[in-house]
């Protein structure tokens, strides 16, 4: 990051410099114009030194700041402030002869103590107004880099996130694909199919960050195709989805890892067969099992409900809302429509 911000030149608008210029020359003749003894010649001449001297500061600040480390401009610099007001103090010297060749009538001495005196006015000015800008962009550009820095963090973990749901599933698969084989089981060659086309869909799933819920709902009956070749009876399902809610949108393979969830945590047998409702009230879909908690608890590999919350947080910086009275477990998850996420 610290390499992104070297090297910037400060920059400022040529309007700036020159209107300013002019004003601060026409500011300098108001005293001239209040006077009773009011010349023309004087104030113009007065006017047009003053202007001139604040161009070649606004120039001399930008070339010196330009010209010191990076590290160093985002603080005042009392060498550089000392440099720059004797340089301008030299130019304010020489203008101030020009001034007194031009108008030889006025006395030198108070003038040039009055021109120096607004030389370093002006100078301060230059060289204050020049060091916030510098510090101003400065911190945009450190927000801008932390903030590229953070997206691309969570970018990654999401793709991280996206990466682990595949790898889980192919491991509970293949466990039951072993089992069936070790048994002859005459459904092995039709679990070998659905497992092939469950991972066709995967892959085409995976690269997009929502899909609707219609196309989710396919993905989760495959996958209950799967585990029924492994539990038989011992799992029932019940898909009670609106049309509204089968037309919005939620990350890929959310209802799949709940789906798993619920199967994973909870004792699915045929005299005790889990029965997992998916349904939809108050624009939330609804995922919800009978509490059976296992005696003893499966190795988690660290996806499944913590996987959907973080990618709600990550995609659409909204949380699901987890509930357990004791007898049911519901997830909760906000309808996603396609507007709203665009």
């Amino acid at each position: 990051m610290a390499a992104a911000l070297q090297h910037k030149k400060v920059k400022i608008s040529q309007g700036i410099i020159w209107v300013s210029s002019l004003v601060l020359g026409a500011l300098s003749s108001v005293p001239q114009l209040a006077s009773h003894a009011f010349n023309m010649k004087e104030a113009l001449v007065n006017a047009g030194l003053t202007a001139s001297f604040s161009v070649m500061m606004w120039y001399l600040n930008i070339y010196l700041l330009n010209h010191i480390p990076e590290k160093k401009r985002q603080q005042i610099s009392y060498s550089r402030l000392m440099v720059v007001l004797a340089l301008g103090m030299l130019v304010m010297l020489g203008l101030a002869w020009i001034q007194q060749l031009i108008l030889s009538h006025i006395n030198f001495g108070p003038v040039m103590l009055m021109v120096e005196v607004r030389g370093i006015l002006i100078n301060l000015v230059c060289y204050m107004f020049l060091t916030l800008l510098q510090n101003n962009y400065t911190g945009q550009q450190i927000k801008l880099e932390l903030e590229k820095v953070k997206s691309d963090n969570l970018e990654a973990q999401y793709e991280l996130l996206k990466q682990q749901i595949n790898p889980h599933f192919l491991f509970n698969s293949l466990n039951t694909l072993k089992s069936m084989a070790e048994t002859n089981d005459v459904e092995t060659v039709d679990f070998v199919i659905k497992l092939s086309d469950f991972y066709r869909y995967t892959l085409e799933s995976r690269k997009l960050d929502l899909i609707k819920v219609e196309e989710e709902m396919k993905i989760v009956e495959s996958y209950l195709f799967l585990q029924k070749a492994r539990f038989g009876e011992g799992i029932t399902f019940s898909n009670q989805l609106s049309t509204e809610a089968l037309n919005t949108l939620l990350p890929p393979f959310t209802l799949q890892l709940l789906v798993e969830n619920c199967i994973k945590h909870n004792i699915v047998s045929q005299s005790k067969p889990l029965h997992i409702k998916i349904y939809s009230l108050e624009n939330k879909i609804i995922v919800e099992n009978p509490i059976q908690a296992k005696m003893v608890k499966e190795d988690s590999l660290g996806v499944g409900l913590n996987n959907v919350k973080m990618r709600y947080r990550h995609l659409l910086e909204q949380e699901i809302e987890v509930n357990a009275d004791g007898c049911v477990f519901q997830i909760k998850l906000p309808f996603i429509h396609e507007h709203h996420y665009h």
